[in-house]
Parts: C-alpha cells; structure tokens; sequence
C-alpha cells in the first residue's frame, strides 16, 4: 500500500493539477465551517508558490478509501469530533502510507479531538513542533513559530504533531486559527496583513507536502 499511494503522490504532482479536500468527520461538530478557507488558500499558492491544485477542495470522509486520492486533507471546527473504527483504520493507514491530515482548531475542538488522535496513534504523543522545523522556515519565514490569527483565549499560538520515521504527516495548529485567516477578508474583517501571515503559513504547510 505504501508504495502504491508514493507513486501516486509522484504522478499527481507530475501532472497538471493536484487536488485536496475537507475531511467530513461525525460527533456533531461542524466540519464544514469556513466554506471560503481552502479555496482562497489554493487561489494563494497557486499564484504564489506556482503549485497547480484544482480550484474547488473535495469533500471526503475518514473511512472512505479516497481518502487515499489526496495528499492533504484538512479538518475543522467548533465542536465535538468521533472517529468510528473504520475511521481509525482507514486514516492510519492513510497517514502511515504517506498522506497528511491538518487539523485546524477553530476555537472548541481541542477537548475533542486530542483523544480522537490518541485513537489513530495510541503509541504516539503530540509533540510541539519548534519554530526551527522546515514548516515554518519556506517558502516563507515565521521565526517565532506558528502566527497568531485569532486571539481567542489570548494564550500563544501552538502547533503541535505526529512525526513517523521524522516525518510531519499530522499538524494539529492549536490557539491560532489559520483557517479564519484563511476566509474572504469580509467574513472576520481582519487585517490585511494578519491574512497575509494566515495565507503565507497555510503556503509553507502546503510546500512541506509537496516537498518531503
């Protein structure tokens, strides 16, 4: 399997055009908040890091094998999150196969989704990720580590992972909310330049896929 879903990478990434998707997850919470956050983040690195994904994310849900078809996935939401066991199965073995899962706490996940991740890796702890890893450093340099979006509890941004063999293949961004400053500038009227730095971070994850 793993050396099926790599050519695969290497064929999409060959070819004329990549696509990604919006993980649709079960427990309530709303997966499907922010509606104008990737599509605006692909507009960005298309044009800014010359990468050719497909104008509109796909919608996939953690059990099913397409989930197989897409070298980053991102995950969302306010609320509660539940993987089934076929969930579990299926992104495990999705992640260890080389694929990659951003989860993007949009202010009340946490409490849900950490024991959800302990699920898919019971062996592995979140590690923070220090502001030295490749992640934060191109195509665009965040010296501090991870930006800081939306103030929320007003405690410091955090991105935290899981590493198989060294390699980043789950980021979970934590008191930052990316995604927010992802959306149509309209939507939270922030600033142009702290969407600037939300696009440019959500850039590096994408060159990180693409890269390693």
């Amino acid at each position: 399997m793993k050396k099926i879903f790599l050519l695969f990478l290497l064929i999409s990434i060959s070819s004329f055009s990549q696509e990604i998707a919006l993980l649709k997850y079960s427990g309530g919470g709303d997966w499907y908040a922010n509606p104008t956050s990737l599509p605006n983040l692909i507009s960005f690195c298309n044009a800014n890091i010359y990468t050719r994904i497909k104008n509109k994310p796909s919608t996939v849900e953690p059990s099913n094998p397409d989930l197989f078809s897409y070298p980053f996935v991102h995950m969302t939401g306010h609320g509660n999150v539940v993987f089934s066991d076929s969930d579990v199965t299926n992104l495990r073995n999705y992640l260890t196969a080389g694929g990659f899962l951003h989860i993007d706490d949009n202010y009340g996940m946490d409490q849900f989704i950490r024991k959800e991740i302990k699920k898919i890796f019971p062996n592995n702890s979140l590690v923070e990720i220090p502001a030295t890893h490749p992640i934060f450093q191109k195509p665009f340099t965040f010296p501090n580590g991870l930006p800081k979006i939306h103030e929320h509890d007003g405690t410091r941004p955090q991105a935290f992972g899981i590493f198989i063999d060294n390699k980043l293949v789950l980021l979970y961004t934590y008191e930052c909310d990316l995604g927010d400053g992802w959306e149509d500038a309209e939507v939270h009227n922030d600033p142009a330049n702290v969407r600037d730095k939300a696009l440019k971070m959500g850039a590096n994850i994408i060159n990180y896929i693409f890269t390693n």
